[in-house]
């Protein structure tokens, strides 16, 4: 049976929307969906998204409140962490190593957002296969409390839960798994995790 040829549009391609494809492949957080001026939903750049992601913070990306869409009180500074550069070493031991000249093999201790780090240079868009293994989301305190981990009292102020006295706006109880102070801390401490292990996968890599 003969294949049918496909029928060419005679458009050339859209510069626009293939470069709009290119930066959401490097920045998928920064497309969002608008509506056009027949009220159809597009989808479209937030130019203070990709600015923050290339390192400058703009004071309308600062005043956003972060409680809509997939963000949470707390996500600005991950993005901040991400993009302040370790000075961390990573030391051979050789006295505790096998074969440690010929092996193919390599075990890295350390703090693993630290290590993730510092693996960016050397393994950028190499790696084929990252497996992890993250604690659960209890609800209860991490032991990764990196330098945004915040209070409850300043997770209301980021998430707008109080009024100009620094009182509650409303009577959720953050011990409560619908309330949203449940999940932040987790979700603070895995992001930037992901974000810099995303980076070191190659094009057909997979994270398990």
């Amino acid at each position: 049976m003969n294949k049918i040829p496909e029928k060419m549009n005679g458009e050339s391609m859209d510069i626009a929307a293939n470069n709009l494809m290119k930066l959401r492949a490097l920045f998928p957080t920064i497309v969002t969906e608008t509506k056009n001026d027949k009220g159809e939903l597009v989808k479209s750049l937030d130019f203070e998204k990709l600015k923050a992601e290339l390192g400058t913070f703009s004071e309308l990306f600062e005043s956003r409140r972060e409680r809509y869409g997939m963000n949470w009180a707390g996500k600005r500074d991950t993005l901040r962490l991400v993009q302040t550069s370790s000075v961390g070493t990573l030391k051979p031991c050789r006295e505790e190593s096998i074969n440690f000249d010929t092996t193919e093999n390599l075990f890295i201790e350390g703090d693993n957002l630290e290590v993730l780090k510092l693996l960016q240079k050397s393994y950028y868009s190499k790696v084929k296969m990252i497996y992890i293994d993250p604690p659960y989301n209890t609800g209860k305190d991490l032991i990764y409390p990196d330098n945004f981990s915040e209070s409850l009292e300043t997770y209301m102020e980021y998430a707008g839960l109080l009024d100009d006295k620094g009182r509650k706006k409303d009577s959720q109880s953050p011990n409560k798994k619908e309330h949203p102070h449940f999940h932040t801390k987790w979700l603070n401490m895995m992001w930037p995790r992901i974000y810099l292990a995303k980076n070191l996968l190659r094009d057909d890599g997979l994270c398990l």
